[in-house]
């Protein structure tokens, strides 16, 4: 196992809090590493605003996969453009999230002489696990556009997708699983430590992964409300970026998930009741 900053302090264990270590020093003063991960999600955030506005801004929404038949002509491009809008969207609202992990690690792998390679590596383990999320869910927007146009009931009721979708998300912020999950992503010690041998470069990459599976596990239904809201609409992926990190990273972050969990299954029911009454939702 790797030796790291945590195992020369006394009494110190995966669960101790990382100030309590006095590590964040060592992170924050990494300015240069910092700057590069901030400027990288700049650049995320901007090339989502430029595709946006391009001709080919579409494809950021599940409004282009209205006409266009599964596996039919064309249905590929969609579907390689879909997941790199969402893998985009995921570097600018997800990495941020992800950022005290991500330079925790940097400060025990600085003094190698392939730290680059092994944080990239981690990077992109991270980032592969939501661009298979994109992919499942683009399959599951495909479906639900093949029911609206084969079921009746659904084409004329077309606010039960929005008020399910915020339902969902309501309801999966009181989960075990959504808990279980929040509390790996809110030790990036005790994950590091618990999941990274140090012992070649790879390791590197399966921790990306294994974090972002449980990254995945805590935010995967506030990413899908994104459906419901439209995806590439800039208000409301800041809003959500916003209450993810302040979820996963502040010291009372916690306490955020069950009034947001009051407050999504309130807006699903209240789209319903509207959608029942024949106003105009979501």
């Amino acid at each position: 196992m790797i030796e790291t900053p945590a195992a020369g302090v006394a009494g110190a264990s995966p669960d101790t809090p990382l100030g309590s270590l006095g590590l964040w020093p060592r992170v924050r003063d990494d300015r240069l590493f910092l700057s590069l991960i901030g400027g990288l999600i700049v650049l995320a955030w901007v090339s989502l605003w430029l595709w946006r506005e391009s001709p080919q801004g579409r494809f950021l929404g599940h409004d282009a996969v209205g006409g266009v038949e599964p596996f039919g002509g064309g249905y590929f491009t969609l579907l390689a453009l879909f997941v790199a809008g969402w893998t985009l969207m995921t570097v600018a609202m997800m990495l941020p999230t992800s950022l005290p992990l991500v330079a925790f690690f940097r400060s025990l792998v600085r003094k190698r002489s392939d730290h680059v390679m092994l944080v990239a590596l981690l990077v992109l383990g991270y980032v592969l696990v939501w661009a298979a999320f994109a992919g499942l869910a683009h399959m599951g927007d495909v479906s639900i556009h093949l029911a609206f146009e084969r079921v009746g009931w659904l084409h004329q009721n077309a606010w039960v997708i929005a008020a399910s979708t915020f339902a969902l998300a309501g309801a999966y912020q009181f989960s075990t699983l959504k808990y279980r999950c929040l509390e790996k992503c809110r030790s990036p010690v005790a994950f590091v430590m618990q999941n990274w041998s140090g012992q070649e470069r790879w390791d590197s990459l399966r921790l990306g992964v294994r974090h972002g599976i449980f990254c995945l596990g805590c935010c995967w239904a506030l990413m899908l409300l994104m459906f419901a809201v439209g995806v590439g609409s800039f208000g409301w992926m800041l809003v959500l970026a916003a209450v993810m990190a302040t979820e996963k990273n502040m010291p009372w972050g916690r306490r955020l998930s069950a009034p947001l969990g009051i407050v999504l299954i309130g807006a699903g029911v209240a789209l319903a009741v509207a959608g029942m009454l024949g106003a105009e939702t979501l």
